[in-house]
């Protein structure tokens, strides 16, 4: 099969096609506590530092009870693609690593979260992790990234017909800060590479590292020969930096990690 380079939505394409607002921020962490709904943990601990919104570097991490879903095919052509059934697996599952956006969705805290797992049975799996349905199952201490002046919010989108994280300028809460930040949202059918090293030129970054990051994407093939094929494809950033090329230009490295619609898996480097 190959991997397709476009797929079509069902709404009209949106503008502008890279979403960017300019903000401030700072590296924190917070510890999570046994017992707390995952969402209720990282709302207090973005709190406790002062922000509102920001993201999270996932894993390793101890979640029970656990629900998620996985990509999956559209059932009516509604979207583009869509998401499975619920998955809710008995015992502890081992967050290995993943990534989350933190913001806001119908006036109250909300998160977009993907990751990689291993389940108690002992099967490797990955996916959305459930905001409302996840529960810290052992005390952990993670990164995070606090951002002031811009909010992630959860807002319908013509475009995918999903309601779908993006940021918007916002009124500083007066965090303390750091750095500058640039909060980006992607639409569909890009170059993901190509976009961040675009927006980078844009704002003058000549040097700088890309945090959380999450959605969809149209497969991948990475550094190591793997090709993720599939086009309805999760993708978390693991790592990412940007640095100048030999031309002086912005160019961007990134891990990332893959979930597929058929529960296929991968990490690694994003080669073009």
């Amino acid at each position: 099969m190959t991997r397709p380079s476009f797929i079509l939505q069902p709404g009209p394409p949106q503008e502008p096609r890279i979403v960017a607002v300019e903000a401030r921020g700072r590296d924190i962490r917070f510890v999570l506590e046994p017992g707390e709904h995952l969402l209720e943990a990282v709302r207090r601990g973005f709190a406790d530092a002062g922000f509102k919104c920001g993201v999270v570097e996932l894993g390793p991490a101890a979640l029970s009870p656990f629900a998620y879903v996985m990509p999956a095919l559209s059932k009516d052509g509604a979207n583009a693609a869509f998401y499975s059934d619920t998955y809710r697996p008995a015992g502890v599952c081992r967050l290995e690593a993943g990534a989350m956006t933190f913001g806001v969705r119908d006036g109250a805290p909300f998160f977009h979260a993907h990751g990689l797992w291993r389940e108690a049975s002992g099967k490797a799996s990955g996916g959305h992790i459930l905001p409302e349905d996840t529960v810290v199952a052992e005390r952990i201490e993670v990164r995070a990234f606090g951002i002031d002046g811009a909010m992630y919010e959860a807002v319908p989108d013509a475009e995918t017909n999903f309601k779908i994280f993006g940021p918007l300028a916002v009124a500083s809460v007066g965090a303390k800060t750091d750095r500058r930040v640039i909060a980006l949202r992607l639409r569909p059918n890009q170059d993901f590479i190509g976009a961040l090293e675009v927006t980078a030129a844009r704002f003058g970054i000549r040097r700088g590292r890309i945090r959380g990051g999450v959605g969809s994407t149209i497969g991948a093939k990475l550094a190591d020969g793997t090709v993720v094929e599939n086009f309805a494809t999760e993708v978390f950033v693991l790592h990412g930096l940007i640095a100048p090329g030999t031309d002086g230009q912005p160019k961007v490295t990134l891990d990332v990690g893959l979930v597929d619609y058929t529960g296929g898996m991968a990490r690694g480097r994003v080669v073009r």
